[in-house]
């Protein structure tokens, strides 16, 4: 192997420490297809409607042992001021794979002066079990590696996220921290794993239309994400532009992905830098009181670990409306 390919794979390797190999549910765009509860614990029983959102998400056809992503999550309102969530995951990487269950409980505060005033603060809180997995029985053992047992290695282990939500008629604000407690997988060997597996997440959005714009409605976006160990951190922005119609709500919009972090590889002779980046335009439709949405995720940069891009379906369904709707461009909500 000459020295780029090790460059290379170098790079690719820090690619994946950030945007796949994550603890818990990997931060794709999953909640840019009306799932902001993916991300939000707060933003359970948050709408005026439970909500079911299923999510397939495959990367590179073209390569084996591509990641994929399985995602299921419910979340309903229980009286005035409490919310239910569940959500079941499975993750795959390769070698490494994880699967995990979380529970939320959401306490949401109305502050509005009548039933279409939205002013609400929400807080949330998950309990996830996550299970990961090392398969090692596929590996070259010839060369004696004491890192290496050969076998499918297995850990367990428990964590907390907790999530801060404030929705204002067209704004909307989340502060989520994810992997609370300080865990340890028991993987890999010390050299490579930490115990603090903690990220931030910060976003908001602001919608806007109406009368000036008949039917359509807009909404620009943001999230940032911040890894403690590492120092990583990223930001997506993102635009969604809705579209009334006598069936429900036609809508598409793009997210743009970000790191700050890059990595250094060799370009000929010189040394060249390249951050990781996303492109992931996203097409839905509400059809009463379903959702189909398809996104597509495509990563742009001189290196690339393949021309092939990331699909993903996300299938959903409302249940259990709870009436009046409010007087707000409010899309999460509403």
């Amino acid at each position: 192997m000459n020295l780029k390919q090790s460059t290379y794979i170098l790079f690719i390797t820090l690619v994946f420490q950030f945007s796949n190999a994550q603890d818990g549910i990997p931060i794709y765009s999953d909640y840019f297809a009306d799932n902001l509860y993916i991300l939000h614990p707060s933003m359970a029983g948050a709408a005026n409607s439970g909500q079911i959102r299923l999510t397939a998400r495959q990367q590179w056809f073209d390569q084996d042992n591509a990641p994929n992503l399985q995602t299921l999550a419910a979340n309903v309102r229980l009286g005035e001021k409490s919310g239910m969530g569940a959500i079941a995951f499975n993750d795959k990487n390769g070698y490494h794979s994880q699967v995990g269950a979380y529970l939320t409980y959401a306490h949401h505060l109305n502050f509005s002066r009548s039933d279409v005033d939205l002013n609400q603060l929400s807080f949330g809180l998950s309990a996830g079990i996550v299970q990961s997995k090392l398969d090692e029985t596929n590996f070259d053992l010839n060369d004696f590696d004491p890192v290496i047992a050969g076998i499918l290695q297995s850990s367990s282990y428990f964590n907390l996220d907790l999530g801060l939500s404030y929705n204002l008629m067209d704004v909307s604000m989340h502060f989520t921290v994810k992997n609370l407690i300080f865990q340890n997988r028991n993987l890999y060997s010390e050299e490579f794993e930490s115990n603090n597996q903690r990220r931030y997440l910060f976003a908001g959005s602001y919608t806007f239309g109406g009368a000036y714009y008949s039917d359509w409605t807009f909404e620009p976006s943001f999230l940032l994400q911040f890894f403690e160990r590492t120092n990583e951190s990223a930001f997506d922005i993102n635009f969604k532009a809705y579209r009334k119609m006598e069936f429900g709500r036609l809508w598409g919009g793009l997210s743009y992905r970000r790191s700050f972090d890059g990595a250094e590889f060799q370009n000929g002779a010189s040394i060249s830098s390249q951050k990781l980046q996303y492109i992931s335009p996203v097409l839905g439709i509400n059809f009463n009181k379903f959702m189909f949405a398809y996104t597509y995720s495509q990563q742009i940069g001189e290196v690339k670990f393949s021309n092939g891009g990331y699909h993903q379906i996300t299938l959903g369904f409302n249940f259990l409306d709870r009436g009046t709707a409010y007087d707000c461009n409010c899309p999460a909500i509403n």
